[in-house]
């Protein structure tokens, strides 16, 4: 292809960036896709930028993200005086490495780690990073036992639901680790202890058990998922761990539901990961993963730096990062500490209760999970109707508003749901205005059914 010189008689509409008001800000029209010629004055080029990214959606009515779109103006500004800190250089920031310390130990203790000093764990970029090592983990002590008892390495198998996150697929297709999932089933949407059980045998690295699943918002029955193990393991003599993603429940349930036992607590609960850029409150990316005890990470895996002087082992994928979001993670605990947390997350409780309620009281709907597990919500059509949930959605965004529609994984996938995340940003005048602006969407949908349905899509799993 030959690229032309773009000039003001000849914009190339469809790869230059020209608004109108190019001439104000003595700007030449600028290439999309390749660099120009000529930079840009810093007002212009902000100018610009902003614009163009006012064609996004507003984070205020997405609701499919689980992603934290809101913080304090304090923890923005500490954060932007953390961007240029590369979370690797622990000799050159020994502070944000011991804030980072700190955070690990905080959310170790809060998952009740046995661990007396320092906790093992790590922050990572999110839960997908953070899965991934504790996917290592259990390969690499699996692998260990079957060395050492001098049996085949070859046919590594995890047993995990169909209703995981699509990280778990991508750990076991780069691990070469084969997934053994559990399918959900119309009116079970978590997977189930016999069904785990049923699928463990001496290749089994791990089950994976999620507090706060991606679909539908709903905790596994972690410690029946535990005691079930637990009791495979004394009849066979095996050593099958499990993990627990509380990718988005792990800064949720011991607020809400202190009582619920699904953490280290546990005694075949080996690892946990969560994110804290979800229930953890804090700008995207980060998350963690924190072990029961130092001989549930093995060694070989772990690498050692010179930390001042001693030794500072770390088990990242990432290199490089900046230390904001840690930073961001570390006022939050600061700032809210458990009776704040505690109260954010009762506030979000509520309001998702609400609203889930005032949809389910429309009458076309009916509800997959109220938000009483996490302050997320599930619903479908309750029944035949000349529109589907992906016709609602795609009225919704007409005016603003995110709303994925989704079908539910394997033997589930007839059953096509909408799902709402409620975060920190929203509010009771919102939810009225998004339960307003459902049922104007069903009402225009009934009176004026679409000639086609609109197609599957829109399920966000962040």
């Amino acid at each position: 292809m030959v690229h032309r010189h773009l000039s003001r008689k000849d914009p190339e509409a469809e790869s230059a960036v020209a608004p109108p008001y190019s001439h104000r800000l003595d700007l030449e029209p600028i290439p999309k896709y390749r660099l120009p010629e000529r930079g840009a004055r810093p007002e212009a080029a902000y100018q610009l930028i902003h614009d163009e990214l006012l064609l996004d959606g507003s984070s205020r009515l997405n609701l499919a993200t689980f992603v934290t779109t809101w913080m304090e103006p304090e923890a923005d500004r500490l954060m932007a005086e953390a961007f240029d800190k590369n979370m690797i250089d622990k000799d050159e920031y020994p502070q944000t490495a011991e804030i980072e310390r700190r955070c690990v130990n905080m959310v170790a203790h809060l998952f009740n780690a046995p661990e007396d000093g320092d906790a093992v764990g790590t922050s990572t970029i999110g839960s997908s990073e953070a899965v991934m090592l504790a996917g290592m983990a259990l390969k690499w002590r699996w692998r260990a036992r079957r060395a050492a008892a001098g049996q085949s390495t070859d046919r590594p198998n995890l047993i995990l639901g169909s209703n995981v996150q699509v990280v778990w697929e991508k750990f076991c297709r780069y691990w070469d680790v084969e997934p053994r999932y559990i399918p959900v089933q119309h009116g079970r949407y978590v997977i189930t202890p016999g069904e785990v059980v049923a699928r463990i045998d001496e290749n089994t690295i791990g089950v994976v058990a999620i507090l706060g699943t991606t679909y539908t918002g709903e905790f596994e029955p972690i410690q029946e998922i535990h005691d079930a193990v637990v009791a495979h393991n004394d009849a066979t003599g095996q050593d099958v761990p499990v993990h627990v993603d509380a990718a988005s429940g792990g800064f949720v349930a011991p607020f809400l539901h202190p009582d619920l036992v699904w953490d280290f607590r546990l005694p075949m609960v080996k690892s946990i990961n969560v994110s804290g850029h979800k229930y953890g409150l804090v700008y995207p990316g980060v998350g963690f993963v924190v072990w029961r005890d130092r001989r549930d990470l093995p060694e070989d895996l772990v690498f050692h730096v010179n930390y001042l002087g001693g030794d500072m082992p770390t088990f990242t994928l990432n290199f490089s990062r900046p230390g904001n979001q840690i930073i961001g993670q570390y006022y939050n605990f600061l700032r809210l500490g458990s009776s704040g947390y505690r109260t954010v997350m009762e506030s979000l409780r509520d309001l998702a209760v609400h609203t889930s309620s005032r949809i389910a009281a429309l009458g076309p709907f009916e509800l997959i999970s109220d938000g009483s597990a996490i302050p997320v919500f599930a619903f479908r059509l309750a029944g035949s109707a000349p529109y589907t949930v992906f016709d609602v959605s795609e009225r919704l965004r007409t005016g603003g508003w995110q709303v994925p529609a989704y079908t539910m994984p394997d033997a589930a996938a007839d059953i096509a749901v909408m799902r709402v995340v409620v975060r920190e940003g929203f509010s009771y005048d919102l939810a009225e205005a998004l339960v307003g602006a459902v049922k104007g969407a069903t009402d225009h949908l009934a009176a004026d059914p679409p000639r086609t349905t609109a197609t599957q899509g829109g399920f966000s799993h962040t």
